[in-house]
């Protein structure tokens, strides 16, 4: 199947911002009148502008490649498994920010949600969901509304899933992932039946999770940490979900459970 012309794409990413063509020259210092002969594919845009259009339009970097490769060029980025040699610095950096959160929950995904590692901590959220649901890969976003996975541990279920909808939404539509367009749908099919989520609670600064667990009830609040400038797509699409107490009784019951395990590990 022939890749569709690079000028094609271009509006498609101008749109998809809700860019003019005025205002997508302005932001990249050309004309307007270049913009549109780039667009109609009057004029054939060098890998340069390319890139510097992309960088404006905050294309994601494995669409830059795609631009690029729809232009006639070599992809521009790289993209490495994390077990790679020299993605070892990485690595080391994920598993230290992961480490050092405990005895809170963190955990690494890639750009689909899938689970790429996580701290001890996040294990006790886990306890007693099915193993099968538990299998590699194992989607965060889908166990966390699954109905068998940690949904009925969730106290405030519809409020998180309303949360999580309204994420994935922005996100599927910031990238053009179809995959994570399929994810939403997928999602919006569970729990509460695929209707409108319950509002939020406005008068909250951030929506926690309250979530039941052997230890009690916990509550969080949430935090997402990316690479700066990343120049591997790998990277660019790795994010680190933290877990905070959300008050000051899941923080100690937390940071009991912690001393507990140390002191039995010593035993």
């Amino acid at each position: 199947m022939p890749s569709r012309p690079v000028g094609e794409l271009l509006r498609e990413w101008r749109q998809r911002r809700s860019l003019s063509q005025l205002d997508l020259a302005m932001r990249a210092e050309v004309s307007a009148r270049h913009v549109s002969f780039l667009e109609t594919g009057r004029s054939s845009p060098s890998r340069d502008m390319l890139l510097h259009l992309a960088e404006e339009l905050d294309v994601p970097l494995r669409e830059r490649n795609a631009l690029l490769m729809a232009a006639g060029f070599a992809p521009a980025y790289p993209e490495n498994s994390l077990e790679e040699p020299q993605m070892k610095a990485a690595r080391e950096a994920v598993e230290l920010v992961l480490s050092g959160h405990e005895p809170y929950p963190a955990l690494a995904v890639d750009r689909h949600w899938h689970l790429v590692t996580a701290n001890r901590a996040v294990g006790l959220l886990l306890e007693g969901i099915p193993a099968e649901l538990l299998t590699p890969p194992l989607n965060v976003l889908r166990l966390s509304l699954h109905p068998e996975g940690l949904a009925p541990n969730i106290l405030n279920l519809e409020q998180w899933r309303g949360h999580i909808l309204a994420r994935l939404q922005r996100q599927a539509a910031a990238t053009a992932d179809a995959k994570l367009a399929e994810l939403l749908v997928e999602l919006r099919g569970m729990g509460g039946g695929g209707g409108v989520p319950e509002v939020p609670d406005f008068t909250s600064m951030v929506v926690p999770l309250r979530v039941r667990t052997r230890l009690g009830v916990l509550s969080f609040i949430s935090t997402t940490t990316v690479f700066g400038t990343p120049m591997d797509i790998t990277l660019s699409e790795l994010a680190i979900e933290s877990f905070f107490p959300a008050d000051a009784a899941t923080g100690e019951l937390l940071r009991q459970a912690a001393e507990a395990a140390r002191r039995s590990e010593l035993c």
